[in-house]
């Protein structure tokens, strides 16, 4: 495990920041790559990273300290955990980050199928980045204790354990480089139907999420399933009924209704 990236004395620079944000510029890369193949403005990528960025800060933080801290919780509990640097919750970000580049592409009156095409590849290859970190921390992300050969220990992570655990982080990051190469492989047969690279990344996001809840540590929510796998559940069925209603029109008959 590597934590922190330098150590001085009492300043310590934590792994997980740099590789959130290396996922970030990489995903920037991507989807500005992409506007570009589809004669877009390339300069719109930077405010969908920024609203990308902002609202699933704010929601992941938002939902953990409205929903996730426990009912005894104090308002100066609540307060540092607003200000803490753990206490995010994927489901939350994503939730709100999507309504805000759904906004951000409305805003500036692009197409929103085409937009959502590019976005979906940022956010495959920029989340699979960003869980290295959580893997590099050993903060908590791990699944539960397995025998599996690859199964491994967090001694020195921010939130230690000595079990021999699950490495969800490590099959996320790989889920997360496998959909982003299906998609991309795919790119351009998939630009027939606008939208339906972005119905793929639903699909295969949510179903990659949902399989690796059945081995995180998360409690049940509703019906035996945790929030994010409810969330997963309604990726996946987004996903499915978009696609659906593309591929039973021509190619390119829905693109002027989705501007």
């Amino acid at each position: 495990m590597y934590p922190y990236w330098l150590e001085i004395g009492s300043f310590q620079l934590p792994t997980f920041g740099p590789m959130v944000v290396l996922g970030f510029l990489v995903a920037h890369w991507v989807i500005k790559r992409e506007l570009l193949n589809r004669e877009l403005d390339p300069e719109l990528a930077s405010h969908l990273v920024t609203a990308a960025v902002v609202g699933g800060l704010v929601g992941a933080k938002g939902y953990f300290v409205l929903f996730e801290l426990p009912p005894w919780a104090t308002w100066g509990d609540s307060l540092r955990a607003v200000f803490s640097g753990s206490g995010l919750t994927w489901h939350g970000g994503f939730i709100v980050a999507t309504g805000a580049v759904i906004w951000t592409i409305r805003r500036y009156e692009a197409p929103l199928a085409q937009v959502a095409d590019a976005v979906g590849m940022g956010l495959a290859i920029g989340y699979g980045i960003g869980r290295i970190g959580c893997q590099l921390a050993g903060d908590g992300d791990y699944g539960i204790p397995t025998d599996l050969p690859w199964g491994m220990a967090y001694p020195h992570g921010v939130v230690p354990t000595t079990d021999i655990v699950h490495p969800a982080p490590v099959y996320e990051t790989l889920a997360g480089a496998t959909i982003f190469g299906l998609l991309w492989g795919t790119r351009r047969w998939l630009s027939k139907w606008p939208g339906l690279s972005f119905s793929g990344y639903l699909l295969l996001a949510g179903l990659s999420r949902f399989l690796v809840e059945t081995i995180r540590r998360n409690p049940e929510a509703a019906f035996g399933l945790t929030s994010a796998q409810l969330v997963s559940l309604a990726m996946m069925l987004a996903g499915l009924t978009l696609a659906s209603r593309l591929l039973t029109s021509p190619p390119g008959v829905d693109e002027a209704g989705a501007d």
